[in-house]
């Protein structure tokens, strides 16, 4: 890894000494440079975890990616730095109310002076990393994330004025990557697979958030929100590059996006 390639990747020049500071600096801006995106699952391109293809996507070809990708290739950025970093695994909110299985995401434990949470592969969430204890919190455009023990389990709340909702559970037990392989196969391939049903491309901002999904552009700043139709494969094209810095060459056929059901 090409530690000063990764930094100028997320326009990061702060201290690299680990400390909460830098692990603040480098969390941050790594959501704001790196979106949260399935474009190649949409694009039926297989997705493969191995550290040396993550790192020429997201770093060299300037992509984003979905947690297992962010998430494993920021962990070895900090790794290199120094931090003290294990993987979590975590079990995602269903629409019905229960959890997904073992590997259905992977977040980060990273150890200073107190424990951390880091998680820059779940799109809307936390910004800034959350103290790993009972009350740790980070608020984000009128959300709180919250962090609470429930059992032998953790998990990650969302509270608004309208009350609390989990977002995934997890256990502090290190994980490897290669543990995550077969949910990322899932993820890629099954119809079960929420990744499966619409694609999306996705980074916060420093005062907002700006999403595509399914041709709908949503870009929202403090009490502002606006939304736009794309109704071409160049309008597409223009928003990935302009607002994330993604760039497909004309040989890309953006129109399989639609083969996606909700497309």
């Amino acid at each position: 890894m090409d530690v000063g390639q990764y930094l100028r990747r997320i326009e990061y020049d702060g201290p690299r000494q680990p400390s909460s500071a830098a692990l603040r600096g480098l969390h941050r801006q790594h959501l704001f440079a790196v979106p949260f995106e399935n474009l190649d699952i949409a694009l039926k391109t297989p997705i493969c975890l191995d550290l040396a293809l993550l790192y020429d996507k997201i770093v060299r070809r300037h992509r984003g990616g979905f947690c297992y990708e962010l998430n494993g290739l920021f962990c070895e950025l900090l790794i290199a730095l120094g931090f003290r970093v294990r993987m979590l695994s975590a079990r995602v909110r269903r629409d019905n109310g229960g959890f997904g299985p073992e590997f259905d995401h992977m977040l980060l434990r990273v150890d200073l002076e107190e424990p951390w949470l880091v998680d820059v592969g779940f799109g809307d969430s936390f910004v800034d990393p959350i103290v790993f204890r009972a009350g740790g919190a980070d608020q984000v455009n009128g959300h709180r994330y919250l962090v609470s023990p429930v059992g032998e389990e953790w998990q990650l709340l969302r509270e608004d004025d309208k009350g609390e909702v989990p977002l995934y559970v997890f256990r502090d037990v290190p994980r490897q990557l290669n543990e995550y392989e077969e949910m990322s196969a899932f993820h890629q391939t099954s119809p079960e697979s929420g990744f499966t049903k619409r694609w999306i491309c996705s980074k916060a901002t420093r005062d907002g958030r700006i999403t595509v999904a399914n041709r709908r552009l949503i870009i929202t700043a403090a009490d502002r929100r606006e939304e736009t139709v794309l109704s071409t494969d160049d309008e597409v094209r223009r928003c990935l590059r302009d607002h994330f810095g993604i760039e497909f060459d004309d040989t890309a056929d953006l129109s399989r996006l639609d083969s996606f059901p909700n497309g």
